[in-house]
């Protein structure tokens, strides 16, 4: 072999391990590794604003719901779930220093890189956010995302939306991360359910361990402009249906770029469904992106 060509074969293996190991640097540096991620992208960008902070998707429900499910908001299609993460789920019952807390956890439930909690609207319960093939397989996918990255995911039941039951809810967060000291904990609340998720930012227990709090078709706090989350700049997103009839989507979009008016550069991201309902946020939101980004900002 000439040393020319022995010269550039090298070369060539040479590039090719440096990509290999960028690629797993690239990897692990991410909180969570891709999953059905072609299944679950956003559709297209209709237009943004804000420095890319805000951002307005085509959302159709003939598209997203009935070609996306086999019986429309009832049961997603297969490809779009994994139901291995079943052997990981337990239904548990936490006695806290607050309550007797039901509750369901998928992963691990000790020194976890990550804490996810789901926090339901008016009507749900804590098997809303572990249903599988409800709201288009998304909770199917952060089940799954948990499991695989060494995280937990959790659902509970509380009494109220108010003081009450987010004392609750604060008391069993504080729990499992006692036993997972290093896990930042990201908070997703649906609906009414954003009155805990306000309330949590200015808990002293919990706010100094949010990473993130995630507000799925809720609705506005201007509280959290004084709280202690928002001090951290604790990363919050807005996912919101532009046909919204419960909170209009004009009062977050208001909501959402008063933070960025009070502290800019602040890590708040809005994306609008256009056309999307009360629940489509649930149904469309990208945790794998939103919760990448959140843990990318701390």
């Amino acid at each position: 072999m000439s040393p020319s060509l022995l010269s550039g074969i090298l070369k060539t293996l040479a590039v090719a391990f440096c990509s290999a190991l960028l690629s797993t640097s690239i990897a692990q540096a991410e909180l969570l590794a891709p999953f059905k991620d072609d299944l679950f992208a956003y559709p297209h960008v209709l237009r943004q604003a804000d420095d890319g902070r805000y951002m307005a998707v085509d959302y159709r429900s003939k598209r997203d719901i009935n070609q996306r499910d086999e019986i429309p908001e009832r049961r997603v299609s297969g490809g779009y779930v994994d139901l291995s993460v079943r052997r990981d789920q337990q239904d548990l019952i936490a006695t806290t220093e607050v309550a007797r807390m039901p509750h369901m956890a998928v992963g691990r439930q000790q020194n976890a890189r990550f804490i996810v909690v789901y926090l339901y609207g008016q009507g749900g319960n804590r098997r809303q956010g572990m249903d599988d093939f409800t709201f288009g397989g998304n909770f199917n996918r952060i089940k799954n995302l948990a499991v695989r990255n060494g995280g937990l995911y959790l659902t509970t039941d509380f009494s109220d939306f108010g003081a009450t039951g987010a004392r609750q809810v604060a008391s069993l967060i504080s729990l499992y991360a006692a036993h997972s000291p290093q896990a930042s904990v990201f908070v997703a609340c649906g609906s009414m359910g954003g009155g805990i998720c306000w309330r949590l930012a200015d808990n002293e227990r919990v706010a100094p361990r949010l990473g993130g709090l995630l507000l799925l078709g809720s609705h506005w706090d201007e509280g959290f402009l004084s709280s202690r989350a928002f001090k951290r700049k604790v990363p919050v997103f807005f996912g919101h249906g532009g046909d919204d009839r419960v909170f209009p989507v004009e009062q977050q979009e208001q909501f959402f770029r008063s933070i960025l008016q009070k502290s800019p550069g602040y890590p708040a991201r809005f994306v609008r469904f256009e056309t999307g309902s009360h629940g489509t946020p649930i149904r469309m939101s990208d945790w794998r992106g939103t919760l990448n980004w959140m843990d990318a900002s701390r």
